[in-house]
């Protein structure tokens, strides 16, 4: 496994060659064409071996996203819509029905491309929760959950650190669950744009990037939170091991190996990331809508 670089993704926290530790199980399954697996690490052994919280890790396997079919990304929006769906109900025990309230929450930073999707999907969504407050009669006959968004922006931006915002508005809103959509880093260059993940333990703002924040998690934020995300950059120091590795280099000298762990590296994305956030944004929304306002 490339060891030179940061991911979000736990389904890059371990290679298909080695057996999960115990207390890890995975399973996968191909559903519209879409592989998908699910990862369940149960225990704190299992956690440290693989480096990622205990929790539920969902994968989705769509192919470069804005070069999938109108037909595929329907099927696909469907598909984890359903996803969100199922993972909403089992954390809080509830139905995603009228009664039921999602505030979503687009994490990262509207002006910088590859890290624009969780805010370019809050703007493409249908907030509903206002109806509900003010106009009973036609929020019931809409048939839909009570949803309302927020894209916070980051720190560097508002001085504020994004669960200290997300707590108050949660505090206000009282939710049944919170999703937070971000950008993530990936170690696979062909992960990029490719990958969908959805967990329920929360995110680590910026961790992918080396960029830690206060984490937004359950504990911290008091309500079950579903954690959305894909992939848009990769370590550069990922695609020259990559590089090696092609080249037939996989012993590192002392001088290859310093280069690679200085950290003076840094992050890239797709030449199309434009494009690629655009439609990120359109599917996940898509995503969100079906699952929360589109009835049931």
């Amino acid at each position: 496994m490339n060891r030179y670089g940061r991911s979000d993704l736990a389904c890059e926290s371990f290679s298909e060659s080695e057996d999960l530790p115990k207390g890890a199980k995975q399973l996968s399954e191909r559903v519209g064409g879409f592989g998908i697996s699910r990862l369940h690490i149960s225990t704190e052994e299992a956690a440290r071996a693989l480096g990622k919280p205990c929790g539920t890790y969902v994968t989705v396997e769509c192919g470069r996203l804005g070069s999938i079919s109108e037909d595929d990304a329907d099927c696909l929006a469907h598909l984890l819509a359903g996803e969100l769906r199922g993972m909403a109900s089992r954390l809080t025990g509830l139905v995603p029905d009228a009664d039921f309230g999602v505030f979503v929450a687009g994490l990262g930073n509207a002006e910088l491309t590859a890290d624009a999707i969780g805010p370019k999907t809050v703007s493409l969504l249908t907030a509903t929760r206002h109806l509900r407050e003010h106009e009973g009669g036609l929020y019931r006959r809409l048939g839909c959950s009570s949803l309302s968004a927020l894209a916070p922006g980051v720190l560097g931006q508002t001085g504020i650190e994004t669960l200290e915002l997300l707590r108050g508005a949660v505090r206000y809103v009282r939710p049944d669950v919170v999703l937070l959509i971000d950008a993530l880093a990936a170690r696979s260059c062909d992960r990029l744009a490719a990958t969908v993940q959805i967990s329920d333990i929360g995110i680590s703002p910026g961790s992918g990037v080396g960029n830690h924040r206060l984490a937004i998690t359950n504990e911290s934020l008091g309500v079950p939170v579903i954690a959305l995300g894909v992939p848009t950059v990769v370590n550069s120091s990922t695609l020259v091991y990559d590089a090696l590795t092609e080249a037939g280099i996989r012993d590192l000298d002392d001088s290859l190996r310093r280069v690679l762990e200085n950290g003076k590296s840094f992050f890239v994305s797709l030449k199309e990331s434009d494009v690629i956030t655009h439609e990120v944004a359109r599917l996940l929304s898509k995503a969100i809508g079906l699952a929360f306002t589109a009835g049931y």
